[in-house]
C-alpha cells in the first residue's frame, strides 16, 4: 500500500479516503494500491509546508543547491528503479523510459542548479536601489501521468532552489514514480515539511489544495478543462497559478523539406510516447504539390510502426495509459471517420495481436480540414491528421487556427523561410527540422495551452517574488 509523505513521515491516510488500484496498462493487472488522502491529510501537508517555510527560505542558496545536488546523486544511484516504475505505471517502453522519461529527472534538476548559479538574485537599480528575488511561499504542485517524473522534477527542482516549500499531488494513475521520488527526497535529507507528497484524486482533495489560504502558488500540468477549474478555485485568494495545459501542435511540411525524412520524422514524433505528449505534432500540414506523396509515406510509416511489451527492449510503442483513455481515443477516431476524413492507416478497435493491454492502432487520417473534430481536439494517442495547404500564408493561418498554442514544428530546407514561419506561429515553442528543445529553454504555451514557463531559469521565476528596495545603498 503506497502511503503519503507529510512532515518527513510516511502517513497512511484515513480509511475514508479509500484505495485506488493503479493498473499496468500493458497487462491490465493492478501494479499498485494507493491509499488516497482526504482533505484532512491535504490540510496537514499544507500546514507542514507552512511550518517549514521560514527556515527553508532562510537557508543560504548554496546550502539549498547542495541538497539538490545530493538529490541528483540519489536519483542517479536509483535510476534503474525509476525506469521500471515509469514503464510499469504508464506503459512507456523500456528504452523510452530509460533514455527520455527517467532521464528528464536529473536532466531538469541539473539545469535548475546551473540556472540558479548563473542568476543575479540581487541587482542594483537606479542610484540607491536594489531588486531582490525571494521565494513566493508554499506551493501546490499538481502533475500528470504522461511524463510523470519530467513534470515532477521541473516543478520540484526550482521550487526547492527558490526556497519554497511544497505539496506535490501526482496523478493517482502514475503513483510509483512519485513515490520513488519522495523516497529520494527523504534519502537526500531535506528538512521535514519542505517537500510533502499527497496521493489523492482531484475530486477529493483538489479544491482543498487549490483554494487554501495558506497556499501562495499553484503549478499545474494537465488538461485545459482541469486548468480552468483550478484557476477558478484559486481566484478567491489571488494566488499565482502557472499552468501547462493541452496542445494540438501543427507541423508544417514544405515541398523542399526532403519529404521522406520530414514526413517519417513527423509521424514518429506524433506517435512518440504512444501519442501521449502535449507537444506532439498531431496536425501535419503539407504543401499541396506533395500532399499525396506525403500521405503515402505517412500511411506506410504508421503501418510499419511496431507495438510491444513495455518491458521489452527496442523501438516500439506501448499501450495508452488506461481503458478510459483507450475508449476516448476510439470515440475520436470514429468521429474522424463519421465526419468524412480518409482513414489511410489504423482505425478503431484494439490493435491486432493484443488480447490484453490498451494498445491503440497507429492511425493516420488524410483529407482532413481544420474544422473537423480530430483537427481541433487533443486526441492524446497515436493519431495523426494530414491537411494540405497552398502557400505560406495559408499554412500559418491553419497552424494558428486552434484554441491551443503550446508547440509548433516547421520542415523546410529554406532556413530563412523556417525562421520567418517560426516567428509567425502562435506557440510557446517551435522546432525547426526536427531539432529538440534544451533543458534550459522555456517550455509553455500561448492561448489555452496555459501561462507561465518552465525549465531552466524560466522555471525559477514562477516560484519567486520580486522585491524593489529603494535607499538600500544610501550610506
Amino acid at each position: 500500500m503506497l502511503k503519503s509523505y507529510i512532515a518527513g513521515q510516511w502517513v497512511l491516510p484515513e480509511p475514508a479516503g479509500g484505495v485506488f488500484e493503479a493498473i499496468n496498462p500493458a497487462t491490465e493487472d493492478v501494479c499498485a494500491r494507493v491509499a488516497l488522502c482526504t482533505p484532512a491529510e491535504a490540510n496537514a501537508a499544507i500546514a507542514a509546508a507552512r511550518a517549514a517555510f521560514d527556515g527553508w527560505a532562510a537557508t543560504p542558496l548554496d546550502a539549498r543547491l547542495a541538497l539538490v545536488e545530493k538529490l541528483i546523486a540519489v536519483f542517479e544511484a536509483r535510476y534503474d528503479e525509476m525506469v521500471v516504475a515509469i514503464s510499469t505505471e504508464m506503459g512507456a517502453p523500456y528504452d523510452l523510459s530509460r533514455d527520455a522519461q527517467a532521464e528528464s529527472g536529473p536532466g531538469h534538476l541539473k539545469a535548475t542548479v546551473r540556472a540558479a548559479r548563473a542568476m543575479a538574485w540581487d541587482y542594483e537599480v537606479g542610484e540607491d536601489g536594489i531588486v531582490t528575488h525571494e521565494p513566493i511561499g508554499v506551493c501546490v504542485l499538481i502533475t500528470p501521468w504522461n511524463w510523470p517524473i519530467n513534470q515532477i522534477a521541473c516543478k520540484v527542482g526550482p521550487a526547492l532552489v527558490a526556497g519554497c516549500t511544497m505539496v506535490l499531488k501526482p496523478s493517482e494513475m502514475a503513483p510509483l514514480s512519485a513515490q520513488l521520488f519522495a523516497e529520494m527526497i527523504a534519502e537526500a535529507g531535506f528538512p521535514a515539511g519542505v517537500f510533502n507528497l499527497v496521493h489523492g484524486t482531484g475530486a477529493a482533495i483538489g479544491a482543498t489544495l487549490t483554494s487554501h489560504t495558506e497556499v501562495d502558488m499553484i503549478s499545474f500540468t494537465g488538461s485545459t478543462r482541469a486548468g480552468v477549474q483550478i484557476a477558478k478555485s484559486a481566484a478567491a485568494t489571488v494566488k499565482r497559478v502557472a499552468q501547462e495545459l493541452g496542445g494540438k501542435s501543427a507541423n508544417i511540411v514544405f515541398a523542399d523539406a526532403g519529404l521522406e525524412a520530414a514526413v517519417t520524422r513527423g509521424v514518429q514524433q506524433c506517435f512518440g510516447n504512444t501519442g501521449q505528449s502535449c507537444n506532439a505534432p498531431t496536425r501535419m500540414l503539407v504543401e499541396q504539390s506533395v500532399y499525396d506523396e506525403a500521405v503515402a509515406i505517412a500511411a506506410r510509416v504508421a503501418k510499419e510502426t511496431a507495438l510491444g511489451d513495455p518491458k521489452a527492449r527496442g523501438d516500439h510503442l506501448g499501450p495508452v495509459v488506461s481503458k478510459a483513455h483507450f475508449d476516448k481515443i476510439q470515440l475520436l477516431i470514429q468521429a474522424g471517420i463519421d465526419e468524412g476524413a480518409q482513414l489511410v492507416a489504423g482505425g478503431t478497435g484494439r490493435a491486432e495481436g493484443f488480447e490484453r493491454g490498451y494498445y491503440v492502432k497507429p492511425t493516420v487520417f488524410a483529407g482532413v480540414h481544420n474544422q473537423m473534430t480530430i483537427a481541433q481536439e487533443e486526441v492524446f494517442g497515436p493519431v495523426l491528421v494530414m491537411i494540405p495547404f497552398a502557400d505560406e500564408a495559408e499554412a500559418v493561418r491553419i497552424a494558428n487556427d486552434s484554441p491551443y498554442g503550446l508547440y509548433a514544428y516547421v520542415q523546410t530546407d529554406d532556413l530563412a523561410r523556417a525562421r520567418r514561419i517560426a516567428r509567425l506561429m502562435r506557440a510557446g515553442g517551435v522546432s525547426i527540422n526536427g531539432t529538440s528543445q534544451d533543458y534550459m529553454a522555456p517550455f509553455g504555451g500561448y492561448k489555452q495551452s496555459g501561462n507561465g514557463r518552465e525549465y531552466g531559469k524560466f522555471g525559477l521565476h514562477d516560484f519567486l517574488e520580486i522585491k524593489s528596495i529603494s535607499g538600500f545603498r544610501v550610506p
